[in-house]
C-alpha cells in the first residue's frame, strides 16, 4: 500500500441526493472520509445511511452529486464498479456459501483465472491475515464457523479484491463482548495500514470508543460531524433526534411473587435429529423481564417457537399454571385461555403479512373473535392510527403494505400490536434491531411498562449492555444448552460473554446466581 497521507480523502460524497418516487432518502448530502481514518455513521431508521451506503457500493445511483475516491472523480453504476475502485461492503446478513470453505468462499467471483493458481492464492490470503490480524482456518467450512469467524471471512474477502475503504453495516450486533473486542482490534490495524472505514452502528458506546469522528444524518440531510474526542453520548443523541433525549432504562422492580412459566428438561431436534435444544430448565415469574443471552444460532429462535407451539418437542414439559402446552398447536394454547404474544426474529416471515397494510395485521390477530361472516375493520384501523402516533411509525398510511416500510418501523408495527393484544406472557425475539436509539427506548419502555401489569417477558437480545440495565434475570445459551442463569445486577457484561462461548467449560451445567 502507498504511503499514508492522513489528510488525503479516500472519499468524498458531494451534494448526493436520491429520492424514490416522493420521498427524499438523501438531500445534499456531503461526507468525507480521510485515509486511515474510522468514520461513524449515525442516524435514526429511516435518516439514509443505508441509502448513502448502497451509493457507493453500488447498489442505487445518485440522482444527482458527486463522488470522488482519493481525489478523482467516479461513476459508480454497479457493485463491479464500485469493488473495482477498492470499496468493500460488509453487511449485517453475511453472503457467504455455508457448504464451502473459507478460501473458497473468498475466491468466488475473483476475477483471477487458472486452475493451478490455488497454492499461490492460499499463500496471498495466509499473507493478508497476517497483516491485519485476521485469524482463520482457510479449510474450514462456513457451517462450522462462529458468527465472529464468518465475519472475519467477509473482511478477508473484500480485503483479498484489494479494496481500501470498508464499509460494515451494524458489524457487533451479534458478536460477543470478547469477539467485539477482537473486530475493533483488526479495524485499527486496518487504519494504521491506511484503510478507510466507515462503520453503520446504533451502539453510541462503541462509536465512542471506536471512531475518529461521526457523520450524523437526520430525515435524509446531513445535520453535523464532530471530531469523536469531543462529543459524547447524550449530544450524538441529540443531533441524530433534533431534541433533547432522556437515555436510561429504568429497572423496576415489582412485588409479584407467582410462576408463571416453568419449562422443564426441554429439548427439541431438527429434521436430521439434530438437537438444537438440550435439555433446558428454567422458569419465569409475573412481573419478571428475564434475558436470553448467546451469539447467534444458540438454540433461542427454536426456544421462542417450542414455547409458542410452533416446534414439536423431543421431550420435557412446558408449563403455564401448571397446564402443560408441550404438543399443542398455537390455537389450541390460545382456546387454553393463554395469552402469549410471540415477536418472531423473522419479522416479516412469521410476524406480519408484508402485502397487507397495518389495520389488516392488525387484524390478523383477532378476525376470528368477531361475530357473523363480517369483518370489522373499525378497531383494527384505530389501534393501527393509536400505535402510528404513540411509537412514532412512519409510513404513507395505515393501509400502505408493511413491506413498503422500513425494518424499524416494521418492528414497531408488529411490537405494538403484540402488547396491545394484552398477554400474560410476551416473548420477544430481538425486539430492537435495527432500531435506532429513540426508537429503542421507547420499546424499553413498554416492555417495563408490561412487566407492571405482571406480564412475563422473555426478552432475547443481543446488546448485553442493555440486558444487564432492562432485564431481572439473564439466561444464557451456548450450543442449545444453558450455561448459566444469573442475576442480572450481580454479573458482568465479560462473565456473560464467557458464559455465551461456554469458556467456563461447564458444557450445559447451568448454574442459578
Amino acid at each position: 500500500m502507498e504511503q499514508i497521507n492522513h489528510e488525503t480523502m479516500a472519499i468524498e460524497l458531494k451534494q448526493i441526493t436520491k429520492t424514490f418516487g416522493s420521498v427524499v432518502a438523501n438531500n445534499k448530502i456531503d461526507l468525507s472520509v480521510k485515509q486511515g481514518e474510522i468514520l461513524a455513521l449515525l442516524g435514526e431508521n429511516g435518516s439514509g445511511k443505508t441509502t448513502l451506503m448502497n451509493m457507493l457500493s453500488g447498489i442505487y445511483r445518485p440522482d444527482s452529486g458527486s463522488i470522488f475516491i482519493n481525489g478523482a472523480p467516479v461513476t459508480i453504476n454497479s457493485p463491479e464498479d464500485s469493488i473495482r475502485l477498492g470499496v468493500g461492503m460488509i453487511h449485517q446478513h453475511f453472503k457467504l456459501v455455508e457448504a464451502l470453505t473459507a478460501t473458497d468462499n473468498i475466491l468466488l467471483g475473483s476475477r483471477e483465472k487458472g486452475i493451478f493458481l490455488h497454492k499461490k492464492r492460499s499463500e496471498k490470503i495466509r499473507e493478508i491475515s497476517e497483516r491485519f490480524g485476521l485469524e482463520v482456518d482457510p479449510e474450514k467450512k462456513i457451517y462450522q464457523m462462529s458468527v465472529s469467524e464468518k465475519q472475519t471471512v467477509e473482511i478477508l474477502k473484500v480485503l483479498y479484491r484489494k479494496a481500501d475503504i470498508l464499509i460494515l453495516d451494524e458489524p457487533t450486533a451479534v458478536l460477543t463482548p470478547q469477539e467485539t473486542t477482537r473486530l475493533f482490534e483488526i479495524l485499527r490495524r486496518m487504519k494504521q495500514e491506511g484503510c478507510a472505514v466507515i462503520i453503520i452502528t446504533h451502539k453510541l458506546n462503541e462509536v465512542l470508543e471506536i471512531s475518529d469522528r461521526v457523520t450524523i444524518l437526520r430525515k435524509g440531510e446531513s445535520v453535523a460531524t464532530v471530531t469523536t474526542a469531543e462529543t459524547n453520548a447524550r449530544e450524538l443523541t441529540e443531533l441524530m433526534v433534533g431534541r433533547p433525549v432522556e437515555l436510561a432504562i429504568h429497572h423496576l422492580k415489582t412485588d409479584f411473587h407467582e410462576n408463571l412459566l416453568e419449562v422443564h428438561h426441554l429439548s427439541v431436534a431438527d429434521e436430521e435429529g439434530f438437537e438444537t435444544l438440550k435439555d433446558v430448565s428454567f422458569d419465569l415469574n409475573r412481573g419478571e423481564i428475564l434475558g436470553v443471552a448467546g451469539v447467534a444460532g444458540s438454540g433461542q429462535k427454536e426456544l421462542c417457537e417450542a414455547i409458542a407451539g410452533l416446534l414439536p418437542l423431543k421431550k420435557g414439559a412446558i408449563l403455564y399454571h401448571n397446564e402443560d402446552l408441550a404438543g399443542k398447536s398455537p390455537n389450541e394454547i390460545i382456546k387454553m385461555g393463554i395469552s402469549m404474544s410471540f415477536i418472531p426474529e423473522d419479522r416479516l416471515g412469521m410476524g406480519l403479512a408484508a402485502s397487507m397494510g397495518m389495520v389488516d395485521n392488525m387484524l390478523l390477530k383477532k378476525y376470528n373473535e368477531g361475530k357473523g361472516p363480517f369483518v370489522s375493520k373499525k378497531k383494527a384501523r384505530e389501534l393501527a392510527k393509536k400505535l402510528v402516533k404513540q411509537l412514532d411509525i412512519v409510513t404513507p398510511s395505515v393501509d400502505t403494505p408493511v413491506r413498503r416500510l422500513s425494518g424499524g418501523n416494521v418492528q414497531k408495527v408488529l411490537l405494538g400490536r403484540e402488547i396491545e393484544s394484552e398477554p400474560n406472557v410476551l416473548i420477544t425475539a430481538y425486539a430492537v434491531r435495527g432500531l435506532d436509539i429513540n426508537s429503542s427506548y421507547t420499546i424499553y419502555d413498554l416492555l417495563n411498562e408490561q412487566k407492571k401489569k405482571g406480564v412475563g417477558v422473555l426478552f432475547i437480545g443481543e446488546d448485553l449492555d442493555v440486558m444487564l440495565e432492562l432485564c431481572d434475570r439473564i439466561m444464557v445459551l451456548c450450543h442449545g444448552k444453558i450455561t448459566g442463569i444469573v442475576n442480572a445486577k450481580e454479573v458482568t457484561k465479560e462473565e456473560l460473554g464467557l458464559l455465551m462461548t461456554d469458556a467456563s467449560g461447564k458444557g450445559g451445567d447451568a448454574h442459578e446466581v
